[in-house]
C-alpha cells in the first residue's frame, strides 16, 4: 500500500464518517466529512475530504482524497465529495475552522424543509453553537451557490441547516464538529417535537447573551 503524508489525517476523517453512518446522522453515501490539512511549503491549502458516492460502512481509509482548494485531487482514486465547495468556502469564511462535517440527519432535515431556524432553546446548544442555527437560502446541491448561502447562514456559529436539504457542523477538530453535528440532530428533535406540543420556549435574552459570551471566548482560548 502506498504511504502518504497524510495517512493519519485520511485515517481520522474515515473513522469520523464511519462513526457518523453509526450515530445515524446519514445514510449510505449521503453527507460529507473533511479535515483541512496543513499545507506543504510552498504548495496551496488542501483538504482531506470524503469521496463521492462510497458508502461509509464500507469506506477505507486510503479511499480518503486529499484535494486543494480548487478540489483538483492530489491523492485517491476516486472523486471528492459532490459537496466539497461547501467545505472549501468554509474553510475560507472561517480560518478558524479545522473540519467539516455535512450531515442529511432526520430532525435537522425535517426543520431545514420547512425552512425553521432553530432558535436557542437549550443551554448547551448555546456554549456549543454559539447561537440559533440558521437556515440558508435554497441553492441548487453542489454549487458554488449553495455553499456562499450556508457559509452566510452559519456566520460565526458552528452550525447551519441547508435549506431542503440537511445541516452542516464545523469544529476546531473532527470530534468537536461531530460533537456539533450529533447536538444540533438533538436540539432539533426536541425542537419539533416541543413544537407540537404547541410552543418551543427560547431561553431568556440575558442567558443567550452570556452564554453566546461563553462561545466566543472558548474559542479565542483554544485557538
Amino acid at each position: 500500500m502506498k504511504v502518504s503524508r497524510w495517512d493519519e489525517e485520511k485515517k481520522a476523517v474515515a473513522e469520523t464518517a464511519r462513526d457518523m453512518a453509526g450515530l445515524g446522522l446519514v445514510t449510505g453515501s449521503s453527507g460529507n466529512v473533511s479535515l483541512r490539512l496543513a499545507p506543504a511549503e510552498e504548495s496551496s491549502e488542501l483538504l482531506a475530504v470524503t469521496p463521492s458516492g462510497v458508502p461509509y460502512t464500507a469506506l477505507r481509509d486510503d479511499e480518503i482524497v486529499v484535494a486543494d482548494f480548487d478540489i483538483e485531487p492530489l491523492e485517491g482514486d476516486l472523486m471528492p465529495s459532490s459537496e466539497a465547495l461547501l467545505h472549501v468556502a468554509i474553510y475560507r469564511a472561517r480560518p478558524d475552522v479545522k473540519a467539516v462535517i455535512h450531515t442529511h440527519s432526520v430532525f435537522a432535515s425535517v426543520a431545514a424543509v420547512a425552512g425553521l431556524t432553530i432558535p436557542p432553546i437549550i443551554d448547551e446548544m448555546m456554549i456549543a453553537v454559539g447561537g440559533a442555527v440558521e437556515v440558508s437560502e435554497y441553492a441548487f446541491p453542489s454549487t458554488e451557490e449553495l455553499a456562499d448561502s450556508v457559509t452566510v447562514a452559519l456566520g460565526e456559529r458552528s452550525a447551519a441547516l441547508i435549506r431542503n436539504h440537511g445541516a452542516v457542523g464545523v469544529g476546531r477538530d473532527l470530534a468537536e464538529a461531530l460533537d456539533v453535528c450529533a447536538l444540533v440532530e438533538q436540539v432539533a428533535q426536541v425542537f419539533v417535537y416541543a413544537s407540537l406540543l404547541g410552543k418551543a420556549e427560547e431561553l431568556p435574552a440575558e442567558s443567550v447573551e452570556a452564554e453566546r459570551a461563553i462561545y466566543r471566548m472558548r474559542r479565542q482560548i483554544m485557538e
